[in-house]
């Protein structure tokens, strides 16, 4: 009898080991996200954007107005609350956003969408949305597409040293939030800083303010100074010869550019060579 029972506790082990096991194994089956997760960061400015969100599909549904309300708060993706990261102070619609990190929502309708962001980090449907935690909020015009796009999809276009646009596209929708940033100040103090360096960045510093329209002068004298570190910089004296040719100042331009154009046959530098061409071009 004794035996019997001992027998049949190792058949109850064995069994309830074989069902952890299968328990087990099936916790840990994994498969694709129906709306996967993107993270994208971009250098914008002096710092980073890092924008995290789900991305839906389409799958034969009616986006808009059915499976995306009209007039009620969005997440702007599914599944987590969608977040934006912003590594310095940055300007949205009028209103300055202090470094940080936000949640971003939507607010879809036919002719206008209003873009929020808000403290919250964690709104995933209208009901946890609470308008006084909003930092900022602007409207933008939705552009009708001729084509659609399946799957729900975020950018940062037209990235500027100082602007870029927020993107959003889905189905035959494309939306453009406009996102600025002001570090010339901050560029101003740093030159200023470097500049009292023995190894000065004149060629950096001389690139910002041509890019800029800050002062022409000053930045040719820049450029002359980093020649005069690297006398065989092909790429200073391109440079040195755009900006010469936005002053006007055409034949010193041809001259520096025919410079560039020896020193970087010199280095074996084809891209410059070409550059030079095209630019030598321009200005006959």
């Amino acid at each position: 009898m004794a035996k019997l029972i001992v027998m049949k506790r190792i058949l109850f082990l064995s069994t309830f080991s074989l069902a952890l096991a299968i328990c087990s194994h099936a916790q840990q089956l994994r498969t694709p996200a129906p709306s996967p997760t993107q993270t994208i960061r971009q250098d914008f400015g002096l710092s980073t954007v890092e924008l995290s969100y789900s991305r839906p599909s389409i799958k034969g549904r009616t986006v808009f107005g059915d499976l995306v309300p009209w007039g009620k708060v969005w997440r702007t993706g599914a599944n987590n609350p969608t977040t934006i990261t912003f590594g310095e102070e940055v300007t949205i619609g009028d209103k300055k956003v202090p470094a940080g990190k936000y949640g971003l929502l939507t607010i879809p309708e036919k002719n206008e969408w209003t873009v929020i962001l808000t403290k919250q980090l964690d709104v995933t449907s209208p009901a946890a949305y609470k308008q006084d935690q909003d930092v900022v909020r602007v409207t933008a015009k939705p552009v009708q597409l001729p084509f659609s796009v399946e799957t729900f999809t975020m950018t940062f276009d037209d990235v500027k040293s100082t602007s870029m646009n927020l993107g959003m596209i889905w189905d035959k929708t494309m939306l453009n939030v406009p996102i600025k940033v002001d570090v010339d100040q901050k560029i101003s103090n740093q030159i200023k800083q470097v500049m009292a360096q023995d190894n000065r960045p004149y060629f950096t510093a001389a690139m910002y303010y041509m890019e800029t329209g800050k002062d022409n002068a000053q930045a040719l004298a820049w450029f002359d100074k980093a020649i005069e570190q690297n006398p065989n910089a092909f790429w200073v004296y391109h440079q040195r010869a755009n900006l010469l040719a936005k002053m006007g100042k055409k034949q010193d331009a041809i001259a520096s550019a025919n410079k560039s154009m020896e020193l970087a046959k010199t280095a074996n530098n084809d891209d410059y060579v070409a550059l030079n061409q095209k630019l030598l071009a321009t200005l006959k």
